[in-house]
């Protein structure tokens, strides 16, 4: 293990973190607000701490898997750590481990939280909690690797163990270029985002807070009531759009850029992407029509808001689907598991992997007819090898298992079963809200300082892939010179 350049490169990520402090700082000292101390002491020391980690020599640039796997992992917990310094400093948290839990879900992109009233916070809180959505959502650690070359050093290693979905594909020959591609559209999506918002009636603050959690699929919202709080079909229908194109692969939109139409409409992923929601949203929409909504444009409005909010993972809600029928529920809690696309902000196993298992199934009902035939799995006319497929089959056994050890750790509470799964649910698929204790009207802040640790760890799982954090913790990888 190369420590000094991960050491380096640590450093460099908790300098990029306290610069992204300013913003908050900024807008607590425009608005004098009780957070402007907080937050001069917490970028202080973040700054200090990094760049006496950056001055650490390094003889040995290059980066392989393992330096990659700990960059990450140590990355996202040591920005963790130090981005819940606002929060404690301030006050508007009473102990770390919330602290550390509330500022976990914001850079993972979950939105749970433990903020009994969220209106009740500064106004630079509120903008760093929103914040580490955005920064977090495409990856603080794709974002350095398109500088990364500025310190002498490569970054597809750190790119591969950082990218959501199976395989970590470039979109242009050279990394650098990949990422500042995929930073491009995610900054413009941000832009119209906010500017649609802003027509819809939303305050500046309000438009800009609600964008991060869009398009990042994190869901912190400045309201007690979430998007519930805006009776504004227009709102509600910007922010559904805008949650499902941040649930598709980013690297469509470049495609779209490039003037292949044709290729992105055919990406089948794309299309049961899209297919899983229409279907959910009709599905719902007609149960909540019949059973319990009076008119049915506002049923199939939430029902649509809720499906696009829940399978991109972002956990907005413009209604306690809590009270819904247990049909519409079930429902939903299949999104928790299903997720966004790969190369997209969103948690979950994803839909391409869905996709695969669906293939191998439908594979393996047509070898019972025909047992020596050698049928490929394809995606987009491409063999899936076998290494991918083994690695996505791979990837299902360790969700469910870490799904089953957490639900049986959080059970400890004594809250019920459904409670208990939902909540493991929603931090392992980067959600946010569940069912029971931790449904739509509830929050996270109930829980034992042990279950905060456990959902924390659950929900840096899901961010990074499980198998990132996995590889690390395995004392071999540390060793071997992959």
């Amino acid at each position: 293990m190369n420590y000094s350049i991960v050491t380096k490169l640590v450093g460099i990520l908790l300098l990029f973190e306290a610069a992204f402090m300013l913003p908050a700082q900024f807008i607590s000292i425009y608005y004098n607000q009780s957070d402007q101390s907080a937050f001069f002491i917490s970028i202080l020391i973040i700054f200090v701490i990094g760049f006496s980690m950056t001055r650490v020599k390094t003889t040995n640039q290059k980066i392989k898997t393992k330096e990659g796997l700990a960059i990450v992992s140590l990355g996202w917990l040591f920005t963790s750590i130090f981005g819940a310094l606002p929060f404690v400093l301030s006050g508007s948290l009473p102990s770390f481990v919330d602290a550390f839990f509330e500022t976990v879900s914001g850079l993972t992109t979950t939105g749970a939280s433990v903020v009994k009233d969220i209106e009740a916070l500064p106004m630079g809180i509120l903008f760093w909690r929103s914040f580490t959505h955005w920064v977090g959502g495409m990856g603080i650690l794709v974002f350095t690797v398109a500088i990364l070359p500025i310190f002498g050093v490569g970054g597809f290693q750190i790119f591969k163990a950082e990218s959501p979905g199976p395989v970590a594909d470039k979109v242009v020959p050279r990394i650098k270029d990949t990422a500042k591609i995929l930073y491009i559209t995610y900054i413009s999506i941000t832009i119209i985002e906010f500017i649609l918002l802003l027509f819809g009636g939303m305050t500046w603050f309000d438009s800009a807070l609600h964008t991060f959690g869009t398009v990042g699929t994190g869901g912190f919202s400045t309201k007690n009531a979430s998007i519930g709080a805006y009776d504004s079909t227009y709102i509600h229908l910007v922010i559904t759009i805008f949650m499902i194109l941040s649930g598709a692969n980013f690297s469509l939109y470049f495609a779209f850029y490039k003037g292949k139409w044709r290729d992105a409409i055919k990406n089948e992923e794309l299309r049961l992407y899209l297919t899983i929601i229409l279907l959910a949203t009709v599905f719902i929409g007609a149960n909540l029509y019949f059973t319990t909504y009076e008119a049915s444009g506002l049923a199939f409005r939430d029902a649509f808001f809720q499906v696009g909010s829940l399978i991109t993972t972002t956990g907005y809600m413009t209604a306690d689907f809590d009270q819904w029928p247990t049909f519409s529920k079930s429902i939903l809690f299949l999104l928790f598991f299903i997720g966004g696309s790969a190369g997209s902000t969103s948690g979950g196993i994803k839909v391409i992997r869905i996709l695969v298992l669906l293939k191998f199934v439908k594979r393996e009902i047509k070898k019972i007819f025909h047992p020596r035939a050698l049928i490929p799995i394809k995606i987009q006319n491409k063999s899936i090898s076998s290494d991918v497929s083994a690695s996505i089959s791979s990837f299902f056994m360790l969700y469910l298992f870490l799904f089953i050890i957490g639900t049986i750790l959080i059970s400890l509470e004594d809250i019920g079963l459904e409670s208990a799964a939902s909540a493991v649910a929603a931090t392992l698929g980067n959600i946010g809200p569940g069912f029971g204790v931790v449904g739509p009207t509830q929050n996270f802040s109930g829980f034992s300082d042990f279950s905060k640790i456990v959902f924390s760890i659950l929900m840096l799982f899901g961010r990074l892939e499980l198998f990132t954090i996995i590889a690390l913790i395995v004392p071999k990888s540390w060793r071997n010179e992959t």
